[in-house]
């Protein structure tokens, strides 16, 4: 059987499930190489928004939430589930408990070591999300279709054998507003973390995963499972780093393959396929 990595605390925000960018296969097997005592899904898990318009539930996303609960009920993992501007349908059940091992809530509060993190989405801090939903929804759907031409651009370069390359992500890296709302987003959520008199903060919804030092606070950001495909993890020294899944080794699985997977006591598909970062 092969040896699964442990950790204290997994944290993975935006994994979109329900849209057709959702890499939801890779994250699946992640969760499967993995034990925590802490499993974090900081929000913007479903993508409701897409679900909405159209988007489609399918098997692979329901193998996601099969592998949450084998982790509460084999691992005796605690899992957290945050709420997130594409899964805001769930205020209408927030606060939610299922015994001690489930609950589902807008931020929550770590303990890591002698620091204290909140732990948050991150889309309180979106005016547009917060205040002209309509414009969001629209910023939405070009985002989709980005991803949408980046998908066909990377099969061209499959098959000319070159790498994966997101231009999805350079465009917004190069964008002025673009960089500017992130540098914005990162100053203003970490005067959140002072108010709450934690050292530091860990969110998701920009999908740029992230750790430094912000002033005199520690931030952190998850990033995404839909270009970025990343997990923060503390180990029990209470050390944190990013986990990024490697593009060149994606998982090539049918729906049936993916539904194998999840019922397996061990597979070895995911071996040496996540690197650990700074």
């Amino acid at each position: 059987m092969k040896t699964v990595k442990q950790y204290k605390t997994i944290i993975i925000s935006d994994v979109h499930l329900g849209s057709e960018g959702s890499k939801a296969k890779e994250v699946t097997a992640f969760l499967k190489s993995v034990t925590c005592e802490t499993l974090i899904l900081n929000g913007d898990i479903i993508d409701g928004w897409q679900l909405k318009k159209g988007g489609s539930w399918k098997k692979k996303h329901t193998s996601f939430f099969r592998v949450v609960l084998k982790m509460i009920e084999y691992q005796q993992t605690k899992v957290i589930y945050l709420r997130g501007n594409h899964d805001d349908f769930l205020d209408q059940i927030i606060p939610f408990s299922l015994g001690k091992s489930f609950t589902i809530q807008r931020d929550y509060i770590l303990s890591s070591g002698e620091k204290r993190f909140l732990i948050t989405h991150g889309d309180i801090f979106d005016s547009v999300t917060s205040n002209m939903k309509w414009l969001a929804y629209l910023g939405d759907v070009g985002y989709t279709l980005l991803l949408s031409m980046n998908k066909i651009y990377n099969q061209y370069r499959s098959w000319r054998g070159l790498s994966y390359y997101s231009f999805s992500q350079r465009i917004k890296q190069r964008v002025k507003e673009a960089v500017n709302y992130v540098s914005d987003f990162e100053e203003k959520i970490t005067e959140l973390a002072k108010a709450y008199h934690c050292e530091g903060i860990i969110c998701g919804h920009i999908h740029k995963p992230d750790i430094r030092q912000v002033n005199d606070i520690l931030y952190m950001n998850s990033g995404d499972w839909v270009e970025s495909m990343t997990a923060l993890v503390e180990d029990h020294s209470n050390n944190w780093e990013l986990l990024y899944f490697l593009h060149e080794s994606n998982i090539q699985m049918t729906e049936e393959e993916s539904e194998e997977l999840v019922d397996s006591e061990s597979f070895s598909v995911v071996n040496k396929v996540f690197m650990g970062v700074a």
